[in-house]
């Protein structure tokens, strides 16, 4: 047990209190894509964060047991593609387990056949260089290798309390914009 962290305090952390602390967290949402047998794969994932400027690197959480995430790893490329406000659905989509993903959304293959979500703020085509134990999840580290910005006036898909939010603009008076 840590130093200074009593007994009471480490038994009210069960994992239910947990997630809703967290969730007063507000974070984007990436779908993290690649290909498996030249078939396209996905995953929806909420924990992911720019982890190095030089060399680029970003990383991700997924859960160990994701069933889509071993497909990914096989292949050793991915694309994180960074959702916008309008795009709901797609990390809807992608949070499901089985089915035709690709079939509800609009998407296209890059240079190297890896699949690119159509609609995203931007999406960074990576290899991954490591797997560290993160509890139930694995954290993945990936080397950034190229980036395709989109609309620079499209807004991130935010979840926050469990729940999709968009941003809303403000003036520099506090004011909503209209």
């Amino acid at each position: 047990m840590a130093r200074g962290v009593s007994q009471d305090v480490v038994d009210e952390l069960e994992p239910a209190r947990f997630r809703r602390a967290l969730s007063h967290f507000a974070s984007g949402i990436v779908v993290i894509t690649g290909t498996d047998g030249g078939a396209p794969i996905g995953l929806t994932c909420q924990s992911f964060s720019s982890l190095s400027l030089d060399p680029p690197l970003v990383l991700f959480s997924v859960a160990r047991t994701s069933t889509t995430w071993p497909r990914i790893a096989r292949s050793g490329r991915l694309v994180v593609n960074i959702l916008s406000d309008v795009q709901a659905d797609v990390s809807a989509a992608f949070a499901v387990s089985g089915g035709d993903k690709f079939g509800r959304v609009a998407w296209r293959p890059d240079d190297d056949g890896l699949p690119v979500l159509d609609g995203t703020l931007a999406h960074l085509t990576g290899t991954i260089s490591g797997t560290f134990d993160g509890g139930d999840h694995l954290i993945v580290v990936t080397a950034v290798s190229s980036i395709v910005e989109s609309d620079p006036d499209a807004l991130p898909l935010l979840y926050f309390r469990s729940a999709y939010h968009q941003v809303v603009e403000r003036r520099d008076d506090g004011a909503q914009a209209d």
